[in-house]
């Protein structure tokens, strides 16, 4: 096993992936913060509670009821009653939001230039690769 090469091609895949240009784009494109873009991705994807969101987006109860107040200012969320738990809301998408998180999916979902250039050969290879990293992880 060849530790250096393995963390040069970790090293590749972070930066592709976190420092994506899609990042800035997505987050020009709707206006906002990419955090903010994750959670209303998240939201849309499924209505939850608060502390659900904090949890699965790994942030505290504090800063999801900010990062919330302000995507119901923007009219992208809406919080509703728990039908079974009075003390809990639950955060939901509206049409607006549900438009926004599938603009940014369609953002997000394009890949990068240097990817969409690579030959048949290169893409079947690497997809090859990431289905048996995908797999053991």
């Amino acid at each position: 096993m060849n530790d250096d090469a393995a963390s040069r091609a970790w090293e590749a895949m972070r930066g592709l992936v976190l420092d994506n240009e899609r990042r800035g784009e997505v987050c020009d494109a709707l206006g906002m913060s990419f955090f903010r873009v994750k959670a209303l991705r998240r939201i849309a994807a499924a209505p939850a509670k608060l502390g659900d969101l904090a949890t699965d987006l790994m942030t505290d109860r504090p800063y999801i009821t900010l990062v919330v107040d302000d995507l119901a200012k923007r009219g992208l969320v809406e919080r509703t009653p728990h039908p079974t738990d009075r003390r809990s809301k639950i955060v939901s998408v509206t049409l607006t939001g549900a438009s926004a998180a599938a603009r940014a999916e369609r953002i997000l979902g394009t890949p990068p230039a240097a990817l969409r250039d690579l030959d048949e050969a290169e893409l079947t290879a690497l997809d090859g690769i990431m289905a048996r990293l995908v797999k053991t992880s």
